[in-house]
This record gives structure tokens, sequence and C-alpha cells, in this order.
């Protein structure tokens, strides 16, 4: 029942975040979850594993996070008392129409038409996949992570017919 209810504790703190929320929150350490999210190193990441170890003699309880930083997929590993709070970032995640690309950066069309040009083209298989499919005059459907200040592309697919258009 607690996972429950931190469950819904942490989706009404992001609901209620909206634009001016801070970049990360406090979680105690025995709360987090394989799959979940954290900050290690200052970076944000997605809980790969996670181990706890017995008290010592006059310890306490240590949990043992793997975590892959979203942005840039390299390993992080961490090691805190399970009492002890960790910041878990605000992650937003959008899917947004790609017009075209223009000195390095990918132009975005946002609901409301409005275009934005501050998120840099993306230099891995997501980029090229972005060319494949702006090559084959498809429209484009970016979906971009948002956390700590930071943006990026995590993928790039064909938009659905008639859903742009």
């Amino acid at each position: 029942m607690a996972d429950e209810h931190d469950d819904h504790q942490i989706e009404e703190f992001e609901a209620a975040a909206g634009d001016n929320a801070s970049l990360t929150y406090p979680v105690q350490c025995s709360a987090l979850r394989k799959g979940g999210h954290v900050v290690i190193r200052g970076r944000p990441c997605k809980i790969a594993e996670m181990s706890t170890s017995k008290t010592g003699k006059h310890g306490h309880a240590k949990v043992n996070i793997v975590a892959i930083d979203i942005f840039t997929q390299k390993k992080l590993e961490d090691l805190s008392p399970s009492t002890h709070n960790m910041d878990v970032p605000n992650v937003k995640r959008q899917d947004i129409e790609l017009l075209y690309v223009d000195n390095g950066f990918l132009v975005l069309q946002n609901d409301d038409g409005t275009t934005r040009e501050d998120v840099k083209f993306p230099e891995n298989e997501v980029g090229e996949e972005i060319q494949k499919l702006l090559g084959e005059d498809k429209t484009v459907m970016v979906t971009l992570l948002a956390a700590m200040g930071e943006e990026h592309a995590i993928l790039a697919k064909e938009a659905p017919k008639g859903g742009a258009e």
C-alpha cells in the first residue's frame, strides 16, 4: 500500500509542478524503484539495477544504485544509506513535429503553431533517422526528453497519416 501512496504523491507533485517547478525533488532511497529516475553526480539517470545491503553492527542499510544517464547513456553508480534522500529529476517527454534542420538545430512546430529552434540536431542514430525520414519527404515527429535544464531529441518517427496535415 505504501508504494501506491508514494506513486500517487509523485503524480500529484508532477501535475502541480508545471513550468515553475524545481529541477528535482527529494525521495528517500528506500522508495526508489528500478525503472524510475534519480540524479547521480548531477546527471539525470534511469535506474537499471538496485540492491540493498543489510545493516552493519552500528550502521544503516545501504542502497546500491546502477543507473544510465538518460541523455548520454553512460552508466553511473551510487551507494547511499537507505534512510537518506536522493534527488529525483523532473523529466518531461513531448512529441513535436519537425519542420526542417537549420544550422545544426531542429526547427520544431508546437501544437499551437509556434516554432522553436533551441534543440540541437542529435549526432547519433536519432539524427540518422531524422535525415532518412526527411530525405524520403516524410512528416517527422520527434520525441523530446527534458530534465534539469537539458533537452534532447531521443526518438524520430514518421508522423501518422492525416494527423499533422
